[in-house]
């Protein structure tokens, strides 16, 4: 720790951080633009300034900007000078000159970067008086509107799209005051983490354009915490919705999974929550009389009373779905509902992240790794953060040299430019082409048999510690390069995943790292799974649905679609082997079409529940939509039609019984806040304190406002009252502070930029407990 001196009061600091990264951490309010925790420091924007005094005798000192300063032993600083407030001050209303002020009809208003620093500098008029320089906008593709008038030119956008995030086709163009950032012609952007640009820009020059289709302003969103349910990363996200319907996804930070990203298919691929194919009333096509809840009754009544039943689970569903149904019809009635060779896959998986041997590394962890072998699959198309932190592995070499010279990690641009063109080994064997190719040291192509034969290749080369050859470009040769970069490293790791669930590449994986191990290297090994729960479906009892092999009366199954998982006439065959068959879904999918009767559930965004991501970390997710049943608690209903009395009239209900089935879900219970948890007696509100539709949404027949939906099942309420601090981590709906409405107000909720949530990361990893 060293001591430095702030506006006359002392403070001990961590050595090697930037200023402005220190001062923030200490809870001082500077203003900045181009900074971020994750980009690191390049002083674009000229906003960060404070001043330096030489010593205690120096009463004049100078201005200089805080992200460009380290934190050294005897610094004597200013950040409110009267100097530095002029300075800000001219600085932002240079800034402002040629932006269009359109505020009122900007996207990102009520949320904008610029309007907080503009408020916090106190800039309030502007003396521009002449003609404003403008931009022509380009398209970008469906997903991100461009309005390059409003851009400040603090190059985030280029940083995170180019530098972090690998992508090619966006760039700056021109110099001085007419810098344009945008593709060299119109066209949509290729990254597949291109909508972090929405978050990344401070001011509305990138906007979410899927917001834009139905906008709201985002103090009268609903907003709740969130898992991402398109992978098995488990990505944190805050779901956004309005007049009942969800109209936005953002990043929710957790700084062991996805940090302050997430990528394109999560932030935009939830329009199918609002889509025409949701299933939203119960549907029987076995019933004589009407479909009310009487006729739906003695409907399930007569399916399940005395009658020999079977479930089928879901990947996707939550832990405490799979539990109802596996408590309804019994662990020896109930199958998991993946194929034979995804059922093998998965438990293959999970007994190497259960394995001592190895690592088990969240992606902050894959970030530090050195040496790199992905095998089997591409983790760009099945979990993409997973991909970018593999990326950020890459660039090690370049920080160790940066640091061999002097510079700190944190400022960019001259770290950059040491290590340009210098990467960290990366190798990839797989079946197609990847966006990681820019960053690789070797690649090989093949099928899946041949991705095995490979991988068997590399841990031979390293138990046999075998010498590359010079000017040899064949597969034995690139096993052997191969196997001496990860011998070479301090930090191997292993990636491994397999598009079509060939277990044989896990378990190819696998002797690369006991090799690895034999060794004596420390070895990390991360297998990726299909689905958001996976990994948690894997942890019951039960078999593949294929091996359903009795005649049942009647099959239950919950969020699933067996057309998707098995070809036709072997989904044909398991729904033959009952008499009738209950659906529990959202969407209207195949299964749906041969189901006698379905239930409508709600998706994750009207559910709460828990799943486990590809590394072990149970998460949960909280609905921000009240209207549809859970399925656990459409199973609840069935077992009271059947007779079977339950005690499971809320979430907490189901989760103390599966705690004491289960006793990886009893740690779950121990950490994650409970339904009952409250701040002072209050729940954590979902909605801004600014929240104002609400008074308006039924005006035309009476101005009363209708009592909110009363929400049992999670410590959150669905109104605008409530608790206003920084609440868990695991409950965070928003991120709002006094002068920090926009994404960058994160900061304000961790014990440092870039560091962790006051309370620790959300989830738990079972496998540790």
């Amino acid at each position: 720790m060293v001591k430095i001196s702030i506006n006359g009061n002392n403070y001990e600091v961590e050595p090697g951080k930037n200023l402005l990264h220190t001062c923030l951490a200490l809870g001082f309010e500077i203003p900045y633009f181009c900074y971020h925790p994750t980009l690191g420091s390049v002083g674009a924007c000229r906003q960060c300034a404070v001043k330096k005094y030489r010593n205690a005798d120096d009463k004049a000192g100078r201005i200089i900007m805080s992200c460009m300063e380290p934190v050294v032993e005897g610094l004597i600083i200013s950040t409110n000078d009267q100097d530095v407030l002029d300075f800000r001050r001219a600085v932002i209303e240079a800034l402002m000159t040629n932006h269009p002020h359109d505020c009122p009809v900007c996207d990102e208003g009520g949320e904008c970067h610029l309007q907080d620093m503009t408020v916090l500098t106190g800039h309030n008029y502007r003396r521009f008086n002449f003609r404003k320089r403008t931009f022509t906008n380009q398209y970008l593709g469906p997903y991100i509107s461009h309005d390059m008038n409003r851009c400040i030119q603090c190059y985030r956008c280029v940083r995170f799209y180019r530098d972090y995030a690998g992508g090619k086709d966006l760039h700056v163009f021109g110099s001085a005051s007419h810098v344009y950032f945008g593709r060299h012609k119109d066209g949509q952007l290729e990254s597949i983490f291109s909508g972090n640009l929405a978050e990344v820009c401070p001011t509305g020059v990138f906007t979410d354009k899927t917001l834009s289709r139905h906008y709201t302003r985002k103090w009268d969103l609903t907003n709740a915490p969130s898992i991402c349910n398109n992978c098995s990363v488990g990505c944190n996200i805050i779901l956004g919705e309005r007049y009942g319907t969800v109209r936005r996804v953002r990043s929710r930070y957790n700084r062991e999974v996805n940090g302050y990203f997430i990528c394109d298919k999560g932030r935009f691929g939830y329009e199918y929550i609002n889509g025409p194919e949701r299933i939203k009333h119960a549907v029987s096509q076995v019933s004589t009389g009407e479909n009310t809840e009487d006729s739906l009754r003695k409907t399930l009544q007569s399916l399940i009373v005395g009658r020999k039943i079977a479930g089928i689970g879901s990947p996707t569903a939550s832990l405490e779905s799979n539990y109802a149904l596996e408590t309804l019809v019994g662990k020896e009635n109930f199958y998991h509902g993946v194929s034979r060779k995804e059922y093998e896959y998965v438990n293959t998986a999970l007994s190497i992240i259960k394995d001592n041997a190895y690592s088990n590394p969240s992606l902050i962890d894959i970030e530090k790794c050195d040496a790199v072998l992905v095998l089997g699959d591409d983790p760009a198309k099945t979990a993409p953060m997973l991909a970018l932190a593999v990326r950020q592995c890459t660039r090690n070499k370049t920080f160790e040299i940066a640091a061999g010279a002097g510079i700190p990690s944190w400022n960019d641009a001259a770290v950059r430019d040491i290590g340009h063109n210098v990467y960290s080994p990366l190798f990839l064997a797989l079946s197609d082409r990847s966006q990681l190719e820019d960053v690789v040291a070797g690649t090989f192509f093949g099928n899946s048999e041949e991705l095995v034969n490979f991988g068997n290749m590399v841990s031979r080369s390293i138990i046999n510690k075998t010498e590359p050859r010079d000017k040899d470009d064949t597969p034995e040769n690139l096993s052997r390069v191969t196997a001496k970069a990860l011998l070479e490293a301090k930090n191997p790791l292993i990636v491994a995943g397999s598009a079509e669930n060939n277990k044989d590449i896990p378990e190819a994986a696998r002797k690369v790292a006991d090799a690895l191990v034999a060794a004596g290297k420390k070895v990390s090994v991360s297998v990726t799974v299909p689905h958001c729960n996976s990994l948690g479906l894997s942890l019951f009892s039960g078999k593949s649905f294929e091996e359903l092999e009795s005649e049942f009366d009647t099959l239950i199954i919950i969020e699933n679609d067996l057309y998707e998982r098995c070809p036709s006439e072997k989904a044909d065959m398991i729904l033959g082997k009952a008499t009738d068959v209950v659906l529990i879904n959202h969407s209207v999918n195949q299964t749906f079409r041969k189901a006698g009767i379905t239930l409508p559930s709600g998706t994750f965004a009207e559910s709460t529940g828990t799943v486990v991501n590809f590394e072990g970390r149970a998460q949960r997710y909280y609905r921000v939509l009240p209207d549809l049943k859970d399925s656990w608690k459409w199973i609840a209903e069935i077992m009271n039609f059947a007779g079977k009395k339950l005690s499971w009239n809320s979430f907490s209900d189901i989760a103390s019984s599966l705690a004491e089935a289960y006793s990886f879900y009893a740690a779950i219970e121990k950490k994650i806040p409970s339904a009952g948890f409250r701040y002072d007696g209050e729940k954590v509100a979902r909605q801004s304190q600014r929240y104002s539709g609400r008074t308006a949404m039924n005006s035309n027949i009476d101005v009363h406002e209708p009592k909110p939906p009363e929400d049992l099942d999670s410590p959150l309420s669905f109104s605008m009252e409530g608790y206003r601090g920084i609440p868990s981590s695991y409950l965070t709906p928003e991120y709002r502070a006094p002068f920090w409405n926009s994404p960058q107000a994160i900061n304000k909720y961790l014990n440092e930029p870039g560091g962790d949530p006051y309370d620790g990361n959300p989830g738990i990893r079972i496998f540790d407990e």
